[in-house]
């Protein structure tokens, strides 16, 4: 499918790592940001020079600063912006969105006083839409430089999901399909908080062991939570659960590693986010995810431990050493011996 008209909203690294993928399949695309200092970087540039250095934004990429121009008359429009302003943005397209109107959130969060995904959160403020995510292992870093890339495209019926496939599937960039909305929503957010560990993991000086029981540990908190909210188990197994949470936990171009990381050297948790200088979506994450454990009666002992290393000022090391110490048990208390 080529030629379609898509807007992007939200033009950081993610936004623009999608822009170019589009572009390249040969759709227009109109990249709208809500900082003037990037659109006008963006237009006289033509490049995101501190975030993706090289990745040159060909002609049929339109930098717009209006938002209604970014809405108006698109076959598909990308919820790119980062997650605490996504419920504002959603507010302010609504009535320049029309009826029907594909959707696809690309954002990764979940919000941290009401507990609601951000599909949900669109969905509140624009109900007129027709509404799917797309999530996966997909660092924009990478994906900018055409290094082969797969996600999956969720929705509630297979025709969205197929239209979205359609839209971004090419030779680098693979897309799946999967009904699972909820559960895709949950692995993609919920990976930033694990990221988190994983980063103090590596900045305390510890090693590959503890990271991948990290990992393995963390993806059975996620499906627990997942399970429980009526996600399937088999999307913690595919590409937006483990393959989400594998890249996020150990990748130089991970954000909420890079800021677990310095919060193991013994930054604070404010010094540590200026340091990354972007978003930390993990850290409001945190809350909701303890929140959420904590309404579905849900066992997730590291995500409390990152919400007091996060918040009540404890010592990441006493952290992860609290974790080593509890309990004993069965791995999976689902498996029977037969004695």
């Amino acid at each position: 499918m080529e030629n379609c008209k898509i807007g992007i909203l939200g033009a950081g690294s993610w936004g623009t790592a999608l822009a170019l993928v589009l572009a390249k399949k040969g759709h227009n695309v109109d990249l709208w940001s809500a900082v003037k200092t990037e659109v006008e970087l963006l237009r006289t540039k033509r490049e995101h020079v501190d975030r993706l250095p090289g990745a040159i934004l060909p002609d049929n990429i339109n930098i717009e600063e209006s938002l209604e121009l970014a809405c108006k008359d698109k076959d598909l429009i990308v919820f790119a912006v980062a997650s605490p302003f996504v419920r504002t943005t959603a507010h302010n397209a609504k009535e320049f969105i029309k009826d029907g109107q594909r959707i696809v959130n690309v954002s990764k969060g979940i919000e941290d006083n009401t507990f609601k995904t951000l599909l949900e959160i669109i969905e509140e403020e624009i109900p007129q839409a027709k509404c799917c995510v797309l999530c996966g292992p997909s660092h924009a870093e990478e994906v900018s430089k055409d290094i082969p890339t797969t996600c999956v495209a969720g929705a509630k019926s297979r025709e969205l999901a197929e239209f979205v496939q359609d839209i971004f599937i090419c030779d680098t960039f693979r897309v799946y399909t999967s009904p699972d909305v909820i559960g895709m929503e949950l692995g993609a957010s919920l990976k930033n908080v694990i990221a988190l560990a994983a980063g103090i993991v590596d900045g305390l000086g510890f090693g590959d062991n503890t990271k991948a029981a990290l990992i393995t540990r963390g993806i059975a908190e996620i499906t627990r939570l997942g399970c429980a909210m009526g996600a399937q188990p088999e999307t913690f197994a595919g590409l937006s659960g483990i393959g989400d949470l594998i890249v996020t936990c150990t990748s130089i171009h991970s954000r909420n590693r890079q800021a677990g990381f310095l919060i193991g050297k013994g930054y604070k948790l404010a010094d540590a986010i200026n340091e990354v200088n972007q978003t930390v979506e993990g850290v409001n994450t945190a809350k909701a995810a303890y929140g959420l454990a904590k309404k579905y009666n849900v066992e997730m002992p590291i995500v409390e431990q990152i919400c007091k290393v996060l918040f009540e000022d404890k010592s990441a090391k006493v952290a992860i050493y609290d974790l080593l110490r509890r309990d004993k048990s069965i791995e999976y208390k689902t498996l029977k011996w037969n004695d």
